[in-house]
């Protein structure tokens, strides 16, 4: 839709213009330092950073309803830089022009409605948000989008040239750090550590086919952060991990892609995703309070972390009810079948403790609360979503698990409408399906396959046919007719299918 065709009232907003006065403020001493350099730490104590637009008020002297009218104009617009997660530019980086925003097909991704058999078997009407329908098939294309325009921001003003940008990863965060790095070459170039065989042959393969260097150490992800910290403190490197403020502020496009996709209802919503490295969690808590602190959204929904046992440092910390008494202990992980959230000392978790307060605060009542899962669940409630529709894959398993565990609880009401994170695509991780199938998990990971659930390919050739077809020795004549004639009635016995009346004529 082209610009004039707009109501008169809205034209003037809805290309957003370079504007606002963003800072780092440290969650600790409170410091704050300008943006003209990347920082991920406060220089001063070694806290995490959160990023500030301090001009953010000016943003509340326009109506929620107007800014309802701009958003929804706006996404029928064919730029480029608005049709991701810059849709909500001055939500997100303000202070970044149109021309340095990246744009590779992230943001917007599906709301799917689960089916009726789904909805009544986890107890309440819940929705799938897939965002593994992004380019690097997970959400941390949002955040990445967010970073690497940043980048390139500061590279065409000059302030910083050959870029080399590194993270560690469970899997998701180096394909889309490599894959939005390999954009802007030959300005940047990535590096990745990764866990050494704790990575799945799909996630490994996307760095590599973006051009990334890629470096595996012993241990588990915990392990690459330090070393990526390491090399972040003594080298000109721009680290691409969630402790980079920029991936935080892409990744609130979550809460307000939902916001718009609701109509801007968030009564009786509950968002709920796995915590990993707590970056997601935080990202969805901020863009919430951005929303309803403008006057956009006139509720915050609740929020639902989920943790596996093998690796629940926060959910641990919140299981205290005395805030005084709370104390952060960083766990040791155990193989779990989300990978990605096999994460036992997370980056944000300050982020967490910090954004919880405030959020419970705003919305008068606890609202953000943390549940538990076992690997069992997480894996049956993944193939169970996947035989109903969904493409989720075993962070969305984790999700739905901790959807079900919330209502047993009593966090999820009756009336209660669920949007669930699926954080990446399904066949990141068809290696846990196919071990689920053949039975074959290691004992550490604690799953057993239900015989209802499991799922393998037969093999349908008849005993009593000897010729078959084979590449390049096609069959012909009789043999080819009594293949087709053998083959169909043995799927048939399977099936148990019935033999119809049709005629040709009513083919």
């Amino acid at each position: 839709m082209k610009l004039e065709d707009f109501p008169k009232e809205i034209r003037s907003f809805v290309i957003p213009k370079q504007k606002g006065n963003m800072l780092y403020r440290c969650l600790d001493c409170g410091r704050e330092y300008g943006i003209e350099k990347l920082l991920y730490t406060c220089p001063k104590c070694g806290q995490v950073l959160l990023l500030y637009d301090v001009d953010f008020d000016r943003l509340k002297k326009i109506s929620g309803k107007m800014w309802r009218r701009i958003f929804d104009y706006r996404k029928m617009l064919t730029i480029p830089a608005l049709k991701g997660i810059y849709l909500y530019h001055e939500f997100i980086g303000p202070v970044i022009p149109l021309e340095s925003v990246i744009y590779l097909g992230e943001g917007h991704t599906p709301v799917v409605k689960a089916n009726a058999f789904l909805q009544e078997k986890a107890g309440t009407e819940f929705y799938f948000k897939n965002d593994g329908q992004n380019p690097s098939a997970s959400f941390k294309d949002r955040g990445m989008a967010s970073a690497l325009s940043y980048i390139h921001f500061l590279i065409q003003k000059g302030h910083i040239s050959d870029v080399l940008a590194i993270c560690a990863s469970t899997g998701d965060t180096s394909a889309a750090a490599a894959l939005y790095a390999s954009y802007l070459q030959p300005h940047v170039k990535s590096a990745v550590l990764l866990p050494h065989k704790k990575v799945t042959h799909q996630q490994l393969s996307q760095p590599l086919g973006s051009g990334a260097d890629v470096f595996e150490i012993p241990g588990v992800f915990d392990d690459c952060m330090k070393v990526v910290e390491a090399l972040s403190e003594k080298y000109n490197v721009a680290l691409l991990n969630s402790k980079n403020a920029w991936r935080i502020l892409g990744q609130e496009s979550y809460s307000y892609e939902i916001a718009q996709v609701f109509e801007y209802e968030m009564k009786n919503k509950v968002i709920i995703l796995p915590i990993g490295n707590a970056g997601n969690i935080t990202a969805v808590m901020s863009g919430f309070l951005k929303f309803f602190e403008a006057g956009i959204i006139d509720s915050l929904p609740k929020i639902i972390g989920v943790q596996s046992e093998h690796a629940d440092p926060v959910y641990r910390y919140y299981l205290e009810p005395d805030v005084e008494k709370r104390k952060f202990v960083p766990v040791t992980v155990r193989p779990s079948v989300a990978q990605a959230a096999m994460i036992g000392n997370p980056v944000s978790m300050p982020r967490v403790i910090y954004l919880t307060d405030i959020y419970n605060s705003m919305a008068g009542k606890q609202s953000v609360f943390f549940v538990e899962v076992d690997e069992q669940a997480i894996m049956d409630w993944q193939l169970l979503a996947n035989r109903n529709g969904h493409i989720a894959c075993t962070h969305g398993g984790e999700s739905l698990a901790g959807l079900v565990a919330a209502r047993h609880q009593g966090i999820i009401d009756e009336n209660d409408i669920a949007i669930i994170d699926s954080t990446a695509h399904a066949l990141k991780f068809s290696g846990f399906q196919e071990m689920y199938f053949k039975n074959s998990f290691p004992a550490e990971f604690e799953i057993s396959p239900k015989p209802d659930i499991m799922n393998s390919p037969v093999l349908v050739h008849p005993k009593d046919l000897e010729n078959v077809p084979a590449p390049g020795k096609p069959l012909k004549g009789n043999d080819f007719k009594r293949f087709i004639e053998r083959v169909s009635e043995e799927i048939a016995t399977a099936l148990d299918l019935k033999k119809g009346n049709r005629s040709r004529k009513n083919q």
